[in-house]
């Protein structure tokens, strides 16, 4: 049977089609479910074997699913003119290509494959395939596929062991001259069957191909539900091989723990070793995770792993793979964690708790000014500024006769509480949990864990909210996520939406974006755009649409941007008793986030999200059966082990989703599994609250990941050990349990999927339109059916911000008017998003070129600190006499002339400046002789490069015991000085250049015999050495960050003046490092000169 799908009556007139109806009734559209005059099927005979092939179904004209739903068929070649003239009557013409198939020898037929494409010269190719390079990059790319599948044949031959020696072979080759590129395809071919024997995952075609895009440190751009995570095994072994350490990064904790139990099995079997990285790990662990070779993390730790790294004093207290930490990394939602959080800079600080005083006031006399009357806002900036009326009062207030005053500063306090009133609200940027404001990350919707504003804007948010007021802090370490992952030698991200950000990826990180073709069709239904005048109006809209879902019994994911949002919806909904799940940065909702995205997909389901939530977690349509086996399991099991009632909202809302039926032999399991877990819980004295024991029902739940069932059954089979049991027991129950759950969710899916799949409904537009294809993405998975529709106000905030500049509304639309036909209004709505989007991308191309300021200076410091801690005692003490010769040469060089006779040079205040920072006055040297010395070795044309004395003066300390090493030192020392040319061409250049050397070898000398008379031993002056440097670096390196932020609002002032800003602030913050540098040295080199305390040592290695 050939059946056609017709949502047109006009198109299916059986008078133009010529075809005589089989069949003619009341029918509906598989894919939009609305009614249709009538469908009709032609029988379709093979004509060589006499007998009916199977159904074909094919969407055409306005039909949204345009492709083709079967493949396999044999089409007698009269129907396939009947075809081709209904087929031109359409708007995307179909093109009929004859290909190859498995069972054309065996049936003598031509199986033919239809293609819904425009077609161009009779090619089957539409334009847009030929000129774009992302096409035939994948058509390279399909050549890798063709030979990683002629290996798998030979792969599967092999035994277990067999396919675990491949690693030694491919290090073997490595050492031996391969490189990775030669070892890819059989690489891939072991990691492709070692999945399957693991796992029971084969990869698909699509999924080879993202592993070589991430492996040529680009950015796999893979559909939501295309299967990314098992992607990234596929690069990661490859790169593992080299020795040097793979990162695989996530968003979270949850994910990277999830991705290392998980797909951490294939490398395990395999032979590497596998490490994860969670937040309040200690340094051990730590130190273990980052020497895998592969190690599981999320951004935010490893991230702060590096700088704390950079901040301590100590080689042990390090973690990571120093000296080279960073080799190879893919990144999880690489747009979340290099666009979305790239305006973020991870920050260490240290507190102080000057000026927290003035928070609450500045937010009193806050509340006191007024709009557009004490002060002007950009919304689109976040910035305030106060009109001279609002100086006036403010000073009024506050008692005082400038804002500005530097002994008493209220300026940047009254801004900062401007900011917080108008531009962070609660329950959309923040949320106030536990007496604390927490920020809620407007990319994600989750918590940010740890995460503060700076500039004092958090306090100010603080004292808004009338809560306590932590003290401000002080930046001791920061770097952004773009100059972070910079630092990797080879990068490569995947995530569902890139193409939109590609030049941005282009730009900062050189990864292009490959987007990877889906390994089924995609056959989701973006519907229109519906526009509303107010919110109201759109509220009540976004509840019926939810409402006429629910009916036809299709799940629905409601997105929103805010938690504010989130719960207005979930009221409108409970006033017409809809029964639904919230997940928002509520702490009662987030603690069941991948349970409740999990099930968005069961039939009836209603989810209200923000946009973000849950992302990492597929919704698979009519459930997760793991999630709903796990459910049953915790349904049974929990009351045993514990009688603490769960906090509100940690359970599910009740809807009527059907029920699993279990099979009697997963009743039994399940029985016994209970009655073991109420023994344990009473005769055997275990006791666990409600978080306690989900986490020990989750641990048993581990077990079915490594034991097989035969082996638990074993193992719960044990008699009078009931607590060991326990666990086997309930691993045995939930094995029994999946089976039913995943014929239940298969039967449930089917459902679903003839009712149209999923309905995703998105309540705002995003700045970035990556985002809202997120949300998009989560319908539509795998080639599921699936529709979408974004639903906005003309009063939503990302319209509001460009209002008068776009677009203009009427005031006589009624205000639950819907419009949705409007190509105009839809067109200037989607122009003003694209208008943000610049500006987003603008304002991070900024702070890019900003950064990479800083980060040459950051690397430079954290050179340093790494020469300090991980060098040898000689290479250490001989920079630190490089330190002292320089601080010398900035002793001498301002007071004296080398074109001018030596007897003009200010001999006094250099000697003056000897004498300080040695902390002691020396008779021994006299101002005069210092000239007549230097002449007497005027006419001299050798000297010697071991000595240091000039005729006539004392000799340096060092002269009296100085060794081959300390000599050799001296020599470089010497070279390096005469190698400069500040003073080339000079009449008196190398009376100048042995001035230099005498004063710095005068004070190496007398730091020399200080160590040599000291009673400490090499080791307590070696850890001396270290932390007097390293503590001089790290307190003006600290100032040097306050001081470059200053420096970037400094700099914006002077735009006024024609000046380039970014110029001012190179070359202003080139000459604040120089500065700096030198106060560091010279602070180094005193403390070394001074007297070393028993007090202070003790306080140094207290400190470290």
């Amino acid at each position: 049977m050939l059946g056609l799908c017709l949502c047109q009556p006009v198109l299916c007139s059986c008078e133009e089609m010529k075809l005589e109806p089989v069949h003619a009734s009341q029918a509906s559209c598989v894919s939009t479910s609305r009614s249709l005059s009538f469908a009709v099927s032609l029988p379709v005979t093979n004509l060589s074997e006499g007998r009916s092939s199977r159904s074909l179904q094919i969407y055409c004209k306005n039909c949204p699913r345009s492709n083709i739903d079967i493949i396999p068929n044999y089409i007698e070649p009269r129907a396939l003119s009947t075809f081709s003239k209904f087929a031109s009557r359409a708007d995307k013409p179909l093109h009929l290509r004859a290909v190859a198939g498995k069972h054309a020898a065996d049936a003598g037929d031509i199986p033919l494959v239809l293609e819904a494409r425009n077609t161009i010269s009779g090619k089957g190719l539409n334009w847009k395939d030929v000129t774009s390079i992302n096409h035939w990059l994948v058509n390279d790319y399909y050549k890798l596929v063709q030979m990683v599948n002629a290996l798998e044949p030979r792969m599967q031959r092999l035994s277990n062991e067999q396919l675990k020696a491949k690693t030694d072979e491919f290090r073997q080759r490595l050492k031996a001259g391969d490189t990775l590129e030669e070892l890819q395809t059989e690489a891939f071919a072991v990691v492709r069957e070692a999945s399957r024997r693991v796992l029971g995952m084969r990869h698909f075609d699509v999924q080879i191909i993202g592993g070589a895009v991430l492996h040529d440190g680009a950015i796999a751009e893979m559909k939501t539900g295309e299967g990314k995570t098992l992607v990234s095994p596929l690069a990661a072994y490859l790169n593992a091989l080299t020795g040097k350490g793979v990162h695989i990064i996530t968003v979270n904790d949850y994910l990277a723990q999830r991705d290392a139990d998980w797909m951490g099995r294939i490398h395990r079997f395999l032979g590497l070793s596998v490490g994860l990285i969670q937040s309040g790990m200690g340094n051990v662990e730590k130190k273990a995770a980052y020497r895998c070779d592969i190690t599981f993390t999320n951004n935010i730790e490893v991230g702060f792993d590096y700088l704390r790294d950079n901040i301590t004093q100590q080689r042990e207290a390090q973690v990571l793979r120093w000296p080279e930490p960073f080799n190879y990394a893919i990144i999880d939602e690489v747009d979340s964690v290099l666009i979305d959080e790239g305006r973020n800079p991870l920050i260490i600080s240290a507190t102080s708790s000057k000026d927290v005083a003035r928070f609450p006031v500045a937010a009193r006399v806050a509340e006191l000014l007024v709009r557009n009357q004490h002060y002007t806002t950009q919304f689109m900036e976040k910035s305030v500024e106060l009109t001279e009326e609002g100086i006036m009062a403010a000073e009024l207030a506050l008692d005082t006769d400038d804002l500005w005053n530097e002994k008493d500063p209220w300026a940047r306090f009254i801004v900062s509480a401007l900011c917080a009133k108008e531009f962070y609200q609660r329950d959309v940027h923040y949320i106030v949990k536990d007496g604390a404001v927490q920020i809620v990350d407007e990319f994600t919707g989750r918590v940010v864990e740890n995460r503060r504003w700076s500039d004092g804007l958090h306090q100010s948010v603080e004292a808004k909210e009338g809560v306590e007021i932590r003290e401000e802090t002080v930046v001791a370490a920061q770097i952004t996520n773009q100059s972070l992952y910079r630092l990797y030698s080879k990068l490569s991200g995947m995530t569902g939406t890139a193409k939109t950000e590609e030049s941005e990826f282009l730009r900062i990180f050189g990864m292009p974006v490959v987007a990877v073709p889906t390994n089924l069709p995609n056959i989701r239904v973006d519907l229109p755009l519906q526009l509303y005048p107010t919110i109201e109006g759109k509220w009540l809209g976004v509840r019926e649409e939810v409402l006429q879902m629910y009916k036809k019994g299709r799940p629905v994911l409601v997105g929103t941007t805010s938690v504010e949002q989130s719960e207005i919806l979930s009221e409108l909904l409970h006033e017409w008793g809809l029964s639904h799940n919230v997940l928002n940065a509520r702490p009662k909702y987030a603690a069941r986030e991948a349970e409740i995205v999990a099930q968005a997909g069961r039939k009836r389901a209603i989810t209200i999200s923000t946009n973000m939530a849950g992302r990492g977690t597929d919704i698979i349509l009519g459930g997760n059966p793991e999630m709903l086996a796990k459910e049953v399991i915790e349904e049974r099991v929990l009351p045993m082990l514990t009688q603490e009632i769960p906090i509100a909202g940690a359970v599910a809302s009740s809807i009527a989703f059907s029920r699993v039926k279990l099979s009697p032999a997963s009743l039994a399991k399940l029985s016994k599994a209970a009655v073991t877990a109420k023994y344990v819980a009473g005769q055997g004295g275990e006791v666990w609250d409600y978080t306690q024991a989900k986490k020990v029902i989750s641990s048993f739940l581990d077990l079915s990941l490594h034991k097989n069932e035969q082996e638990l059954e074993v193992m719960a089979g044990c008699q009078g050990a009931e607590t060991i049991t326990l666990g086997p027991s309930v691993a045995v129950a939930y094995l029994s349990i999946l089976k039913d759950c995943q014929t239940h969710c298969q039967e449930e899916g089917n459902e679903v999927k003839e009712l149209g799949g999923l309905h995703v409904i998105g309540t705002s537009l995003h700045e970035s339109r990556r985002i809202d294809n997120q949300l998009r993405g989560r319908a539509g998975r795998q080639g599921d059916p699936g529709s979408t529709r974004f639903m906005i106000s003309f009063e939503d905030e990302i319209i509001q911000k460009t209002l008068d500049k776009n677009i203009v509304v009427t005031n006589w639309i009624p205000w639950d008017t819907v419009i949705s036909d409007s190509s105009f209004l839809e067109k200037q709505v989607y122009n003003i998003q694209r208008f943000m989007e610049a500006h987003n991308s603008n304002i991070r191309k900024s702070l890019v070129d900003y950064e990479e300021v800083l980060e040459v200076q950051r690397q430079h410091v954290y050179s340093l600190r790494q020469q300090f801690i991980n060098s040898d005692m000689d290479s250490c003490r001989q920079l630190l006499y490089q330190y002292i010769q320089t601080v010398a040469d900035e002793l001498v060089t301002p007071w004296i002339v080398p074109s001018k006779h030596p007897k003009t040079w200010n001999m006094q205040q250099i000697l003056k400046d000897v004498q300080g920072i040695l902390n002691e006055v020396s008779e021994e040297h006299n101002e005069a002789e210092i000239p007549s010395s230097l002449m007497k070795l005027r006419g001299v044309t050798t000297i010697r490069l071991d000595g240091s004395f000039l005729p006539d003066l004392p000799l340096t300390p060092s002269n009296t015991f100085s060794g081959p090493r300390f000599i050799c030192s001296s020599v470089d020392r010497w070279l390096r000085m005469i190698s400069v040319d500040s003073f080339s061409n000079q009449r008196y250049e190398k009376e100048a250049i042995l001035l230099r050397r005498y004063v710095g070898e005068l004070l190496i000398g007398v730091y020399r015999e200080k160590i040599f008379i000291s009673d400490l031993s090499p080791m307590d002056v070696e850890e001396t050495e270290r932390h007097l440097a390293i503590s001089a670096l790290d307190i003006f390196w600290r100032e040097h960050l306050i001081n470059m932020g200053r420096l970037r609002s400094a700099v914006n002032v002077r735009s006024f003046g024609n000046m380039n800003p970014l110029e001012e602030y190179k070359i202003e913050s080139l000459r604040f490092f120089i500065s700096m540098l030198s106060s560091f040295r010279r602070l180094t080199v005193e403390s070394l000169l001074r007297p070393w305390k028993i007090e202070m040592l003790n306080a140094l290695k207290e400190h470290a």
